[in-house]
């Protein structure tokens, strides 16, 4: 991989845990489907304004439309949706294992779809990255948040929604602008939470604040709208299972920021587990 998509990556990474405690600070003031609706549009909104003042080319053909909309349901409308409902319903450890489930629910849909291969060196790699993230996570598996069916089931699907829309988005790579594909994805993807934020949820549950209203245009536009650009641009010029393999560094960055901002510690389990899962992600990216 080229020093300027290693670096691109790692941003995208650090930017996607950068996320959790964005959306948990949210989460205090604004119901999920609503909070999660929101945050599409606004970063629908951050892409396809500037993509139509630039003129760029507006997507063509009713297949890559039809792409688009794909992607904008598994990506956006599953995995946003599966993400915010889950919290509080299942313990922090459980969470982060079932969701970065991703990588390997992505295996099997690149091979069926995209004729990815997975070769035997790179599916150790994954299982390797994979049982690191167990290992980071095992002390998050005590918590009073239990084991709820149901949150089982949301991230499950948030999971399986995000890996078949980035199969989707690899599909649409060379056939249509990134800004364009990447804005109506956000705007496709938040109908459907909007909709269900209007069935379930009431805004009187809103709570308005500078505090929020920071958190977010934050969340929306660097830790979303700028994110999934990024990682568009990458899916154009690599294989997914290679990429993919990244999205298991997303929990160590968030060790790291809790470290750095938030005083937490290390523990031996996170540190043997980060080792685990870097060796993982070398081993899926070695030539």
């Amino acid at each position: 991989m080229l020093t300027a998509d290693l670096s691109r990556v790692t941003l995208v990474m650090f930017l996607w845990a950068l996320c959790f405690p964005l959306i948990s600070a949210g989460l205090s003031t604004m119901p999920p489907l609503y909070f999660a609706a929101m945050r599409s549009f606004i970063a629908g909104a951050g892409l396809l304004i500037p993509a139509f003042a630039l003129r760029r080319p507006v997507p063509q053909g009713s297949r890559t439309w039809l792409g688009l909309l794909g992607a904008g349901l598994g990506s956006v409308t599953l995995g946003f949706g599966g993400m915010f409902l889950a919290g509080g319903l299942v313990s922090p450890g459980l969470a982060t294992v079932l969701a970065n489930a991703q990588p390997l629910i992505a295996a099997g849909l690149a091979y069926a779809v995209l004729r990815e291969r997975l070769d035997r060196h790179r599916g150790i790699g994954l299982l390797i990255g994979f049982a690191g993230i167990i290992l980071i996570a095992s002390s998050g598996f005590s918590s009073s948040a239990g084991l709820s069916p149901l949150g089982v089931g949301y991230i499950l699907l948030g999971a399986l929604g995000v890996a078949g829309g980035n199969v989707l988005l690899k599909r649409l790579t060379g056939q249509v602008d990134l800004w364009m594909a990447t804005g109506w994805m956000f705007v496709f993807g938040g109908i459907p939470l909007l909709l269900a934020a209007l069935a379930f949820e009431s805004p009187a549950q809103i709570e308005w604040g500078p505090r929020f209203v920071v958190v977010l245009i934050t969340l929306s536009l660097l830790g979303t709208a700028l994110v999934f650009l990024l990682w568009f641009s990458l899916l154009h010029r690599g294989e997914l299972n290679r990429l993919n393999a990244f999205t298991f560094l997303t929990p160590i960055f968030a060790l790291i920021i809790g470290i750095l901002f938030f005083d937490e510690g290390l523990r031996w389990t996170e540190a043997g587990g980060i080792a685990l899962t870097v060796i993982g992600v070398l081993g899926v990216n070695r030539n």
